[in-house]
């Protein structure tokens, strides 16, 4: 029996309507939208760098570049409508290079490189601009939580553990807090991105190519850092994706903890922030609402931003360690989407930190009716009276609960339990006296004494906001350097294609 021959059975049956219409249509109308830019300037310096090398003679050079400049001018790639005649965005290019040319000569731009090397450059091309966009928009946010953890750096305000009133700090030392965790994912968004800035060109299908092929002018060309080294690599490690989308994710999932804390302080029982007018929705038939709906929507969208991430992850997960189709197109173009979420979190929450305002009277109504001084209380026993820390908490631990089962304050009800609690504990009479007893339980009193390093007392707060202050300068110049080696790039890029068209 004769076996039917593969090849002539593809001709016969390929595409396959269905395969067409759920497969190939989509990845076509993809790359139209994300690629075309990128795809060009791939050909532009693949075919300088024939040229430079002389594995292409300077005139077909030129041939292929006249007609490329022709198809960028004439051909609108949004007009192209997928009819299964070729196979992809690639193979419709280099049917138009061939009809203008010939198909000699336009077959030879291909030399020296696989659509594998292609792909996974165009990828990183187009992570690396939806990076510098999220980092751009957390710079942003970091200026605004820098700017406003400045300002309010001696605004009280109630500090909860486990969901309830712990201590007194400032708001500027809770967005330092804040600062330092925004501070270390833009650290993971430049090490994600550094990763992806490592050029696939020249790996070709697996193990680069037998032609003299110039990697790094490639690279250079592009606007990378450099060509990534291993070719395997280039089309194997995508951790050029799951590095960023892990860094993506961890960004997110942060920001989501500090918007939950703004939910919950602008609850009315709490009412520790006021969120003004303009970020705030009234109830359709209750009129007394003022509901800050901007937060639940930036708690949803970093929510789905991480989802949108992890699910990156998931695609990858018990992968081969090969080129494959899970990393490419479908999946790249599935992960943009959250890029488009997390920027809205971030220029949402960059207008919505600074609107804050802290309500400095529901904060000293919490905190006296809490008693979150009393740490202190205990603390300076220890030094005033000469007490041990464990007797000293017992007594102000018997002080906070005389004064909240009278439902009373620590400044106005608390001196009398506190000299019967002293008195029984330590059999003496206290040295301090009520106003000594009033200072020492204040608010302002307990920031100020912790004034260690990372405290909030206002020297390790100045201290703290001059080095967030140094580490969004240096996450700007380095962009800076980045926007600039593209640029030169670009210019060197254009300057050298111009050039081979002139060849004839």
């Amino acid at each position: 029996m004769t076996l039917p021959d593969p090849r002539r059975d593809d001709v016969s049956r390929f595409p396959d309507p269905t395969y067409v219409e759920t497969v190939l249509k989509p990845l076509f109308d993809a790359a139209k939208g994300d690629h075309v830019d990128h795809f060009r300037r791939v050909d532009r310096a693949h075919l300088v760098m024939l040229a430079e090398t002389g594995i292409l003679p300077g005139p077909v050079a030129g041939r292929i570049a006249r007609a490329l400049a022709g198809i960028e001018a004439e051909l609108d790639p949004a007009s192209l409508v997928y009819d299964g005649s070729v196979e992809d965005f690639f193979f419709a290019i280099e049917r138009e290079l061939k009809a203008r040319i010939g198909a000699d000569d336009g077959g030879r731009l291909h030399t020296a490189r696989s659509r594998n090397d292609i792909d996974h450059t165009l990828f990183k091309m187009a992570l690396k601009e939806r990076l510098d966009t999220l980092l751009a928009q957390a710079r942003t946010l970091l200026a605004a939580l820098i700017d406003t953890a400045e300002r309010e750096s001696a605004t009280l305000i109630v500090a909860y553990t486990h969901g309830q009133p712990a201590q007194p700090t400032t708001f500027g030392h809770y967005l330092g807090a804040a600062i330092e965790v925004l501070i270390r994912d833009i650290e993971r968004l430049e090490a994600a991105r550094a990763v992806a800035d490592l050029s696939s060109m020249g790996a070709a299908a697996i193990t680069t190519s037998g032609f003299p092929i110039d990697r790094a002018r490639v690279a250079e060309l592009l606007g990378f850092a450099a060509a990534q080294r291993n070719s395997y690599s280039c089309i194997a490690a995508v951790d050029y994706t799951t590095g960023a989308y892990s860094a993506v994710a961890l960004l997110f999932l942060h920001l989501g903890r500090l918007i939950q804390d703004f939910q919950v302080w602008s609850s009315f029982e709490v009412g520790q922030i006021h969120v003004p007018n303009a970020f705030v929705q009234i109830s359709s038939i209750m009129p007394q609402k003022r509901n800050p709906v901007p937060i639940e929507h930036m708690r949803h969208l970093a929510s789905q931003t991480v989802g949108r991430a992890q699910m990156m992850l998931t695609i990858m997960h018990n992968t081969p360690f090969t080129d494959m189709n899970d990393s490419e197109g479908e999946s790249q173009g599935a992960g943009y989407g959250a890029f488009d979420s997390g920027g809205r979190v971030l220029r949402l929450l960059a207008a919505f930190v600074p609107a804050l305002r802290i309500d400095g009277r529901r904060v000293r109504e919490n905190a006296a009716r809490s008693c979150i001084t009393i740490t202190e209380l205990a603390d300076s026993l220890v030094r005033r009276e000469g007490l041990s820390f464990r007797q000293a908490h017992e007594i102000a631990a018997a002080t906070a609960r005389a004064v909240v089962g009278a439902d009373s304050d620590l400044v106005s009800g608390g001196y009398a339990p506190f000299r019967a609690a002293f008195a029984e504990a330590a059999g003496r009479e206290t040295t301090l006296g009520s106003a000594e007893f009033a200072e020492v339980v204040s608010p302002e009193y307990f920031v100020a004494v912790r004034s260690r390093f990372g405290g909030p007392a206002p020297d390790p707060m100045a201290d703290a906001l001059r080095s967030y202050s140094a580490a969004l300068a240096g996450f700007s110049d380095r962009a800076a350097a980045i926007m600039t080696r593209e640029t030169v790039a670009a210019a060197e890029l254009a300057r050298a294609f111009d050039a081979l068209q002139e060849i004839r």
